[in-house]
């Protein structure tokens, strides 16, 4: 069992596929705890669509004995001592083998070579997961550091 890490075009066809799922997978869990149901297909299409990624300065891909896996996008911010993390990501069938923590160390390490001194993200109230994980990781909850719509929780961590 094998993990790699690379840089990935968030146009690629699997960085395509992986943004489909996450964004499936993070719609539908919102619309079922709030709405009970799954998210309409048409604006499923229409958001999917809207958010290409083209704004990430880089996308990494988790391979899974080269099997695309998982993303983790990296996002300068305006302060380029500042990075952000989003679109962590990994195939529901291949989480609790250790992929996940593999993507945010090496979103870290690329983040570090881009000039980044610290990292930020948001997630919501229901990923539960996500924020034991970030938790885990040494990232520490924070008042908000943005306005970002669904965002329950924000997180920071020095990376010096």
């Amino acid at each position: 069992m094998t993990w790699t890490i690379t840089p990935e075009p968030t146009d690629s066809p699997a960085a395509v596929a992986l943004w489909r799922a996450y964004y499936t997978e993070v719609s539908d869990r919102w619309y079922l705890l709030h709405q009970g149901r799954t998210t309409d297909p048409a604006e499923l299409e229409r958001e999917i669509a809207a958010d290409t990624g083209k704004d990430l300065t880089l996308l990494l891909l988790a391979h899974h004995d080269g099997t695309p896996a998982g993303t983790a996008g990296i996002r300068l911010t305006p302060d380029p001592t500042t990075a952000e993390l989003t679109r962590v990501f990994l195939l529901p069938r291949l989480r609790g083998r250790g992929g996940a923590a593999r993507l945010v160390t090496a979103a870290e390490q690329a983040a570090r070579t881009l000039g980044a001194t610290r990292m930020v993200l948001d997630t919501r109230a229901d990923l539960t997961e996500a924020r034991a994980l970030y938790t885990r990781l040494g990232y520490e909850e924070t008042p908000p550091h943005n306005t970002a719509p669904y965002a329950d929780h924000w997180f920071t961590k020095h990376l010096t």
